[in-house]
């Protein structure tokens, strides 16, 4: 019923009590004990190859959560802003001491429900916040991300890539052009199809 830190302590100190005679038994035992651990490590100790495959794919998980994990308390440290709040999420917060519920998850499902119902009218403040809130965090990101060049850190800074830009009438005409041929090549094997 101990933890892992009070057993090590009691381990400790049972093995501070054992007299010279049988710690210099354990002593001379550790490296054969270590060696037999190797052996069955290397023979695979009896995995089937889908129990290893298992294995290495949830180490490579671990390995990539913890990475994960470093580089957004990395970021942290950076002092990098936090992303824009959206309008419910602005709306959740105002009304979440007040909403009804047990739990948590139970206020969240409430307040979800409350926010469905409102009208577009009533949402129209908390979408406004919510604005207000990117642009905050557009012109934030604008000075950490110089902040970063600065400090030599470019690795860090979001990608330039270039939007799709709105489709033009002529763009437009073109696709559904382009959609109707296809459609009409579709009709056209499902024509030979039927007549072989």
């Amino acid at each position: 019923e101990m933890n892992n830190m009070e057993l090590v302590k009691k381990i400790a100190e049972t093995w501070k009590e054992l007299p010279a005679s049988q710690k210099q038994v354990s002593l001379y035992l550790c490296p054969v004990y270590f060696e037999l651990y190797n052996k069955s490590l290397l023979h695979g100790s009896q995995l089937t190859p889908a129990q290893a495959a298992a294995l290495k794919e949830e180490r490579s998980k671990r390995l990539a959560k913890r990475r994960s994990f470093r580089a957004k308390r990395e970021l942290t440290v950076l002092g990098k802003p936090k992303r824009p709040r959206s309008g419910f999420n602005i709306f959740v917060s105002e009304n979440f001491q007040e909403s009804e519920g047990i739990s948590p998850v139970a206020k969240l499902k409430q307040l979800f429900d409350a926010w469905q119902k409102l009208s577009s009218s009533q949402k129209q403040p908390y979408l406004q916040l919510a604005e207000d809130d990117k642009v905050r965090y557009e012109n934030e990101m604008k000075s950490w991300e110089a902040k970063m060049v600065e400090l030599g850190r470019e690795d860090l800074i979001r990608s330039r890539r270039q939007r799709p830009k709105d489709k033009t009438a002529e763009t437009a005409k073109n696709a559904e052009t382009a959609k109707a041929s296809s459609q009409e090549n579709k009709a056209k094997l499902k024509l030979k199809k039927r007549e072989e």
